[in-house]
């Protein structure tokens, strides 16, 4: 320990280095349930790319373990510390270096919030697309840490898309530039893509070049009420069958508009069963909505509300932001899942999820990026009790099952972390999960970049 805190010490400002087991333990976990955290041995925030490197070759000489770590608000464990590791926090690392208007890039430390980046490039007359519910606090370097997505994927698409290329510190402390500036290129294997989604496993994102596009006009958003979430799924199928592409189409169940409501009387009707939140950021988006709005309607909807402006549409959309935070309320603990299937079984998605609560009597609210088929089912449960904390487990692997059954994946915008590490195999399945292990040997030989995550 003191040879390590030496060696650090040496290549790090003092107020780098971060001992006090206080201090420390707050570094130790990110925000997800049933997950593992150790106790780090030191934490340090580096502010430049040669500081990582000497974090990282101070690592590799001692066969110290590595957990890079961004804001921590992540759902999988995936910046869980392990026992005696070095945390590497990379939150000080939070420069935009550059906007580019011509070539429509900006570049960024992993550090950089993605409100703020959104915020500035927004300035610029231009738009960084993937936003995470969690926007206002998640890093650059922890959504492509974790390849995130957002509410407006159905459109834009998630963070692997927007990422040209990338400065990474290897294991080795060698820095590694993959990529490029230029609006296309195919020049041997796509690293940054295997580094987006690999959750600190393979190397150290220093810097970061991401594709921006223009500024899009205001959205314009209706909200659908409906009797059944089999019926809300049926206007979700019969908005993308007919062609239309909405800038957000998102879903919520009944348990979840009664959290909702409960959280911020909304005024949403007990009645509904789902409410469906459909928008557009086309020039004249009143039209679209109006072809989506006869849509819903054929589909069974109660009531159909359009707004009239941006505001009313921030008004509408509010409930949705809300979603998790309201089903936070419901007990004192949430298990927050992320499966995404096809759209064509979106349906039975939802009612096998409720099936799966009844069965488990347990409170499990679903909201959905409907318009990519990525749900959230949301376990409540009381944590003091053994026997409900089971349960929960229980369901959340019953719910994992029936969106591989459904031709589905285990994630589609969290990661697997430590939490779905045992599901990632079912889905790899052996060929697939050996590859992938040799790839990691490949980039990582001593197994120091935050082991025991993935696999």
């Amino acid at each position: 320990m003191d040879d390590l805190l030496t060696r650090l010490r040496a290549g790090l400002p003092a107020d780098a280095v971060l001992t006090d087991p206080d201090v420390t333990v707050s570094y130790s976990r990110d925000m997800a349930s049933f997950c593992r955290a150790g106790t780090p041995a030191v934490v340090v925030l580096p502010r430049t790319v040669e500081q990582v490197q000497h974090v990282m070759r101070t690592a590799t000489a001692l066969r110290v373990p590595v957990v890079p770590q961004g804001a921590r608000t992540g759902l999988s464990g995936a910046a869980n510390a392990d026992d005696g590791c070095i945390v590497l926090s990379l939150t000080r690392m939070d420069r935009i270096l550059e906007i580019n208007p011509v070539d429509r890039i900006a570049v960024v430390e992993p550090g950089v919030v993605n409100a703020a980046l959104s915020r500035q490039v927004e300035a610029a007359g231009l738009y960084y697309p993937p936003d995470p519910s969690s926007w206002e606090t998640c890093t650059i370097g922890g959504n492509i840490g974790t390849a995130s997505g957002g509410l407006c994927c159905v459109k834009y698409g998630v963070t692997a898309e927007y990422v040209l290329g990338l400065d990474v510190v290897l294991a080795d402390g060698r820095l590694l530039s993959t990529g490029r500036r230029t609006a296309k290129g195919v020049a041997g294997y796509d690293l940054t893509r295997l580094f987006v989604g690999s959750e600190g496993s393979l190397g150290v994102v220093v810097r970061a070049v991401l594709a921006l596009r223009p500024r899009p006009p205001r959205q314009l958003a209706l909200a659908a009420e409906f009797p059944s979430a089999t019926a809300a799924c049926a206007a979700v199928c019969a908005v993308m069958e007919s062609g239309h592409t909405p800038s957000l189409l998102e879903l919520m169940d009944r348990t979840t508009i009664r959290a909702v409501n409960r959280l911020a009387r909304m005024g949403l009707p007990d009645s509904t069963e789902a409410l469906l939140l459909a928008a557009f950021d086309a020039p004249d988006p009143a039209a679209d909505l109006a072809a989506v709005g006869e849509l819903c309607t054929a589909a069974g909807a109660t009531q159909v509300v359009p707004a009239e402006d941006a505001a009313e549409s921030d008004l509408l959309l509010q409930a949705r932001r809300l979603s998790l935070t309201a089903l936070e309320t419901v007990s004192t603990a949430t298990m927050i899942d992320d499966v995404c299937v096809p759209r064509s079984r979106l349906a039975e998605m939802l009612d096998g999820t409720a099936a799966i609560a009844a069965a488990y009597g347990l409170t499990i609210g679903v909201c959905a990026h409907a318009g990519d088929g990525n749900t959230h089912p949301v376990v409540c449960f009381d944590q003091a009790d053994p026997d409900e904390a089971r349960r929960a487990r229980a369901s959340f692997d019953d719910i994992m099952a029936l969106g591989l059954e459904l031709g589905g994946t285990i994630t589609g915008e969290h990661g697997v972390g430590v939490l779905k590490k045992e599901w990632l195999a079912r889905e790899l399945g052996p060929v697939g999960l050996e590859l992938q292990r040799g790839i990691k040997r490949t980039f990582d030989p001593l197994g120091i970049l935050n082991p025991g995550k993935l696999f």
